[in-house]
C-alpha cells in the first residue's frame, strides 16, 4: 500500500489540492495519508476538509491521519511511500513580518521575498535545519521514500537535500505547467494552444522558454517578441517585467513578473522611484496576501467545507502525477528542480536547475539540455552565486558566508553597501530568534 506523508499539512488549501488530486488518481485511491504539522488548530481544519473529500469522492478509501509535533513526526513519516514537504518555518508572524519590515529599514524593498533576496536567503537558513531533522528522521523510517518538496526557497532547498543528505529528493513548481499557456493567452495567441511544443530549462523562478512552436512546428518567437514589445509599450499590465526580459533578453521566463522584479538589479532601485509604477511592481505583495489569507480563512473554510458537499477535480500539481507514474511504471513528463549533473552545460555542477525529466517505475531521470543562450545563463548565475553560498552558509553554521551570499543577491548588493548589508543581516539573525539561534 503506498503511504503518503504530507509535511506543513497545515497549509490547508495546497494539502487539499495535492492530496485531493490523490483521491482523484485511481492507483491512489486506497492510500495511507499521514497529515503532519506543528499547529493543531491548521492541522484540525486539514483533517476535516480531507476527510469530508474522502468521504464524497473517494468512498472512504483513503486511511487519513494526523500526527501534531516534532514528538510525532517520525511516525508519521514511518514507512512512507511518498513525502510533500510544504512547511513555512516561522509563519507570516513573526518571521516573513521581520524579512520585510527590517531591510525596508535600509531602504531595501521587495515584493514576494521567498525565493531570493535577503528574505529568500533568511527562508533557506531558518527552514534547512529543519529539513535536515526531517531527512535524518527518513533516513531512519522512510529510507526509499521520494521527497517532494514544493517549499520556497526552491532552489536553496531542493538542493540542500540532494547534496548533503541521501533521500531521493525532488523540487517542485507551479510555474513550469502555466508558462507557455499563460504568454500565449496574454498576447491574444490562444488559438496556439492546442498542439504546441515547448522546451523549459534554466533555474526555479528563472527557468526561461527556450523554444515555443505551434502544432505545426512552426516558431512563436517572432510574433510573441513583436507583441510583448507591442503590448509593453501601449499598455498597462501585470506582466510588464517578464516582457521586458523578451525585449532585452530575446525569453520569455517562467515565474511572475512580482516574483522577477526583485531576482535582479533592474527594477527596484531608489535611484529610479518612477519604475515601480511603470513596470507595475507590486512592493510588499507578499505580506499582503498573507493578511487577507489569514484575515479571511474561517470564511474561506466554510465555503470549501460547503456544508460537508466538498468535492475536487484534478489539479496540474506534479505530485499525484509522479506518484502515479512511478507506482504504474506509465512514463511522465515534469519540470523539476535537481543538481547539474551534466544537464546545462554552461552552469555550475552543483547548481539546483530545473529542467525536463522523466518519471516512471525506475524513479525520477532529468534530461540533458545543454547549452542555454550565454546571456540566460549569465543572469541565472547571478541568482545561483547567492543560493550556493546560502546552501555552504547553512552546512557550516557560517556567518561569514550569510554576509557572502547577501553581498552576491542583486537587487541587495544593487542598493546597500557592504556595511549596511552586513549590519542588516546582523538584525536579522538576531530579530529571527530561535529559528536562527545555530547561525550566532
Amino acid at each position: 500500500m503506498v503511504k503518503i506523508t504530507f509535511m506543513g499539512a497545515g497549509s490547508t488549501i495546497f494539502a487539499r489540492n495535492v492530496l485531493g488530486d490523490c483521491m482523484c488518481t485511481p492507483v491512489l485511491w486506497d492510500a495511507q495519508i499521514a497529515l503532519y504539522d506543528i499547529d493543531s488548530e491548521r492541522l484540525s481544519d486539514s483533517e476535516l476538509i480531507l476527510n469530508a473529500i474522502n468521504k464524497n469522492i473517494n468512498q472512504g478509501r483513503a486511511n487519513i491521519r494526523g500526527y501534531l509535533g516534532v514528538e510525532n513526526r517520525k511516525e508519521a513519516l514511518r514507512d512512507a511511500t511518498f513525502v510533500v514537504n510544504a512547511i513555512q518555518v516561522g509563519g507570516y508572524d513573526p518571521c516573513t513580518i521581520i524579512d520585510f519590515d527590517i531591510p525596508k529599514k535600509y531602504g531595501l524593498k521587495q515584493t514576494i521575498a521567498d525565493t531570493l533576496g535577503i528574505g529568500g536567503i533568511m527562508r533557506g537558513l531558518r527552514t534547512i535545519p529543519v529539513l535536515e531533522e526531517f531527512a535524518k528522521d527518513m533516513e531512519e523510517v522512510c529510507p526509499n521514500a521520494y521527497f517532494l518538496n514544493y517549499t520556497n526557497p526552491m532552489a536553496i532547498l531542493t538542493g540542500y537535500m540532494q547534496k548533503y543528505t541521501s533521500i531521493k529528493t525532488i523540487g517542485l513548481c507551479h510555474s513550469v505547467q502555466v508558462c507557455s499557456e499563460t504568454l500565449l493567452k496574454e498576447l491574444d495567441m490562444e488559438d496556439k494552444l492546442e498542439g504546441r511544443t515547448e522546451l523549459i530549462a534554466g533555474i526555479n523562478h528563472m527557468a526561461w522558454l527556450l523554444k515555443l512552436n505551434d502544432r505545426d512546428g512552426n516558431d512563436l518567437y517572432p510574433i510573441i517578441r513583436e507583441k510583448a514589445l507591442k503590448k509593453n509599450q501601449t499598455e498597462k499590465h501585470k506582466d510588464m517585467v517578464r516582457f521586458e526580459y523578451i525585449q532585452h533578453l530575446g525569453y520569455y521566463c517562467t515565474e511572475s513578473s512580482e516574483h522577477n522584479a526583485e531576482y535582479n538589479p533592474y527594477f527596484i532601485k531608489s535611484k529610479y522611484p518612477e519604475m515601480i509604477e511603470d513596470f507595475q511592481i507590486p512592493l510588499d505583495e507578499y505580506p499582503r496576501r498573507c493578511i487577507k489569507q489569514i484575515k479571511g480563512w474561517e470564511e474561506e473554510k466554510a465555503s470549501i467545507l460547503n456544508n460537508g458537499e466538498i468535492t475536487h477535480t484534478r489539479s496540474l500539481e506534479y505530485a499525484s502525477y509522479i506518484m502515479e507514474a512511478i507506482v504504474t511504471n506509465q512514463p511522465y513528463k515534469i519540470g523539476a528542480s535537481v543538481l547539474n549533473h551534466g544537464l546545462i552545460e554552461n552552469l555550475p555542477s552543483d547548481a539546483c536547475v530545473e529542467v525536463p525529466c522523466l518519471v516512471d517505475g525506475s524513479g525520477i531521470t532529468p534530461c540533458r539540455v545543454g547549452r542555454l543562450p550565454t546571456q540566460l545563463a549569465a543572469m541565472n548565475m547571478t541568482n545561483i552565486n547567492p543560493q550556493l553560498l546560502t546552501m555552504e552558509a547553512a552546512h557550516n553554521r557560517d556567518v561569514s558566508m550569510i554576509y557572502q551570499a547577501a553581498m552576491l543577491d542583486p537587487h541587495t548588493s544593487a542598493e546597500l553597501n557592504i556595511r549596511d548589508i552586513r549590519a542588516m543581516v546582523d538584525e536579522l539573525i538576531e530579530a529571527h530568534g530561535e529559528y536562527m539561534k545555530m547561525y550566532r
